[in-house]
């Protein structure tokens, strides 16, 4: 598909959010973000509480966006070859065959991954990365888009294996949805009762190769020269921190590049501004900074420590 101009990218990203909007309520912010990653081509870790509509959000956006969707529930007796798949002997042919895993979608919910073992978060990780498999010798590609929306529950440790930093850092953003609003909750109840059923119906807005011309018109998106140094200077910030035992990698950098281009598209807008960059910053550092231990023992927070990195970086003046 030919590459959009902005301003379509803008009207779609609307529409997508506002089709969306029909199962998640009150959460329009959370929302943009999440697209954000996908128009930038990021997988995105989830964090939050049960029953705060994670799995909702994937399956919503997989429809709007016309994408094959598949779900992942990971437990701590999942096997690699229960997501990638693997050869299989057919009797009635005399010959091994491949059965495709869940891996093979556009659109793949990992459902707390923090209780899988570390081989097969392993196995995920590596084709969020790598964009491939590999079976008995034979590479085989994802298929395109490929987006990773994975979930865990921040309070409930018993049985988990806590995601690697190394690992962590290959999810563009983490985000986190917070409970609605009593009116929102209210205005959740009123579309049930007048909906008479549970299944939410979302309508396709746009499909993989409307989505593969929209993220090639992110590409294009100009990105001023000290704006680019602001994006660098907030993750040099992270990395010199006397409360932080670990700073953000330079994927935190590339993050902050596709995410804010993304978000400027979304806005109509053909350049960056600073708005763009500090909308999603908070979301690309916080899951990629490591405390030191004795700012753990007297109960810093990471969240702190990002707001005031933001604080204290200078914002360029862009013309």
């Amino acid at each position: 598909m030919e590459i959009m101009t902005v301003e379509e990218v803008a009207q779609r990203a609307k529409e997508i959010l506002a089709e969306i909007e029909k199962a998640i309520i009150g959460k329009r912010q959370f929302l943009e973000k999440m697209l954000c990653a996908v128009l930038a081509d990021g997988h995105v870790l989830i964090e939050d509480l049960p029953g705060l509509a994670k799995t909702l959000t994937a399956r919503s956006f997989a429809a709007a966006l016309g994408l094959t969707f598949k779900r992942i529930q990971f437990t701590p007796d999942l096997l690699p070859a229960d997501i990638t798949g693997g050869y299989v002997f057919n009797r009635q042919r005399g010959a091994f065959e491949l059965r495709r895993g869940p891996i093979f979608a556009n659109l793949v919910l990992g459902d707390e991954i923090n209780r899988a073992p570390a081989k097969t978060q392993a196995a995920m990780l590596e084709a969020m990365e790598e964009r491939q498999v590999t079976l008995e010798g034979e590479t085989l590609k994802l298929p395109q888009p490929f987006i990773v929306m994975a979930t865990q529950n921040p309070i409930e440790y018993e049985g988990t294996f806590p995601l690697p930093e190394a690992q962590l850092d290959r999810f563009m953003m983490r985000l986190t949805v917070g409970y609605p609003s009593a009116d929102e909750e209210l205005e959740m109840l009123k579309r049930r009762w007048e909906r008479k059923k549970d299944e939410i119906i979302i309508r396709q807005i746009t499909n993989a190769a409307e989505l593969a011309g929209m993220r090639r018109t992110v590409e294009s998106v100009y990105v001023d020269p000290d704006l680019a140094k602001y994006m660098v200077n907030l993750v040099h910030t992270s990395r010199n921190d006397p409360h932080l035992a670990l700073g953000a990698s330079p994927r935190a950098s590339l993050s902050l590049l596709k995410l804010s281009r993304a978000r400027a598209a979304m806005e109509g807008r053909n350049y960056v501004i600073p708005d763009d960059v500090k909308f999603i910053a908070r979301e690309v550092l916080l899951h990629r900074l490591l405390l030191k231990p004795d700012q753990w023992a007297i109960g810093q927070s990471i969240k702190s420590i990002v707001e005031n990195i933001i604080f204290r970086v200078p914002v360029p003046k862009v013309e």
